[in-house]
């Protein structure tokens, strides 16, 4: 419960910042007159920065601090099986594989209720773990 509250905190810091980003450019789209084709170019260029927006936010977090804002106010904290930050490849490869759990109707995330270490699909897939601030694994 305490991941995925830290996963919707998260969104919500994510998809706020992207709204606002939205809003403006809309904003000014709306005042300049350019032809549809710029417009759908321009589009296409939102979802990408939106994607790279997404990715890096996880990204650097996970490797710098090993936590997201959503993860320190639940102080949680992702590191590597020994107990080391993340490097960006295997931050990488972690949000890639949670999406990966995600995709089969969070299929990947039903690991954690049954795992001693209470690891997920991706965590397998990163060989990371989720655990406390101070180090210890998440009571079950």
């Amino acid at each position: 419960m305490t991941r995925a509250l830290a996963f919707g905190i998260d969104a919500a810091i994510i998809n706020a910042a992207a709204l606002i980003v939205a809003a403006i450019v809309a904003l000014t789209f709306s005042v300049i007159d350019l032809p549809g084709w710029l417009k759908t170019i321009g589009l296409a260029i939102g979802a990408g920065a939106y994607t790279l927006w997404l990715v890096g936010y996880f990204t650097v977090f996970w490797t710098t601090t090993g936590q997201t804002p959503g993860d320190r106010m639940l102080r949680i904290c992702v590191r590597t099986r020994d107990g080391s930050r993340l490097k960006p490849r295997r931050a990488l490869l972690r949000f890639f594989s949670l999406t990966l759990a995600a995709l089969p109707l969070f299929a990947g995330f039903l690991m954690i209720l049954v795992d001693a270490d209470r690891r997920g699909l991706h965590d397998w897939i990163a060989r990371t773990i989720v655990t406390d601030e101070t180090g210890v694994a998440l009571p079950r």
